[in-house]
């Protein structure tokens, strides 16, 4: 119990990440039993409700305008681009080199802070950066060759799916850097949450999909989707308040790799080594943009004891 209450807000954020690693399969699972625009809608639904139930409602008049107007509108689209391009996906494989192409996201944030920022920089990040992309290069490519031509003809398969994915991990880079100025130190997650599960909603409403069928095992992993999702955002809110955040931010570098492990095992999949190789790629290429940008501790000079 001591363990506990001295590293409680370390460990909501290790369980956070643990949860964010299920999300990749929960959404594809749930896109399967409910179709991707009705289930991702359901989903964020009961996430929101969850929210709420948690950490409350939040009043609009708590936060800045332009925090809720661009903060907000960004995060919609985040998560419906994500959702939607799991969802859509052709198959689970294809499923999950979308999930990969998400998780960039670490790398173009750092990669756009360095090109908005008038600050030197260590021009490692370029090549770290690089090594990022050429991971998905070699997701999508799989065991056919990393080539432009095989790039292109995978891609053209389904390029809606593609083009969301790739949308998801500019749009996320943009609301970290953005939301960070305008928040004010607030937190409007909830708010976004709802705000998602409308905009979904209305998607729905105006999309070919009609019905759903309701089972005790869908039910329960649709529940399931939305309580993690949830969860994992409301954890994470609290480990930010006290957590250790040098390692906790270390560990989220790590997110495709556990989010690899569980959806193959969960999603019954197999994954070829070319695929295991490309999101070792961007693991190491996102951690190697954060060891080379991230800010040296001062030293400080050694004060005279009075020992000799």
């Amino acid at each position: 119990m001591a363990f506990f209450s001295e590293n409680k807000y370390t460990l909501f954020g290790v369980a956070a990440i643990i949860l964010w690693s299920c999300i990749v399969a929960l959404i594809r699972d749930v896109s399967e039993l409910f179709g991707p625009i009705g289930g991702a809608a359901m989903m964020y639904t009961i996430s929101a409700l969850f929210l709420t139930l948690v950490m409350g409602l939040p009043k609009l008049s708590d936060f800045p305008k332009r925090y809720l107007i661009i903060g907000g509108s960004l995060f919609v689209l985040y998560e419906i681009c994500l959702a939607l391009s799991l969802g859509m996906s052709t198959n689970r494989h294809q499923a999950m080199e979308m999930a990969v192409i998400n998780y960039l996201w670490p790398a173009i944030t750092i990669l756009l802070s360095v090109m908005l920022s008038k600050k030197k920089v260590n021009r490692l990040v370029y090549p770290s950066v690089a090594i990022a992309f050429m991971g998905v290069a070699w997701c999508i490519a799989g065991d056919s060759g990393l080539s432009l031509s095989v790039l292109a003809t995978n891609m053209t398969e389904n390029p809606a799916t593609y083009f969301m994915a790739f949308s998801a991990a500019f749009i996320w880079a943009i609301y970290c850097l953005t939301t960070k100025q305008l928040s004010n130190g607030k937190n409007a997650i909830t708010l976004f949450f709802i705000a998602t599960a409308v905009a979904l909603w209305v998607k729905y409403a105006l999309s070919g999909e009609t019905g759903f069928e309701f089972s005790v095992s869908s039910t329960f992993t649709l529940l399931l989707a939305g309580i993690v999702m949830g969860a994992g955002y409301a954890l994470w809110n609290q480990a930010i308040m006290g957590g250790n955040l040098i390692l906790l931010g270390t560990l989220s570098y790590f997110i495709p790799v556990f989010s690899a492990i569980f959806s193959s095992f969960y999603l019954a999949i197999t994954l070829p080594v070319s695929f295991w190789q490309g999101v070792a790629l961007v693991t190491f290429g996102s951690l190697m943009c954060y060891l080379v940008t991230k800010d040296k501790p001062k030293t400080r000079s050694k004060k005279y004891s009075g020992a000799g």
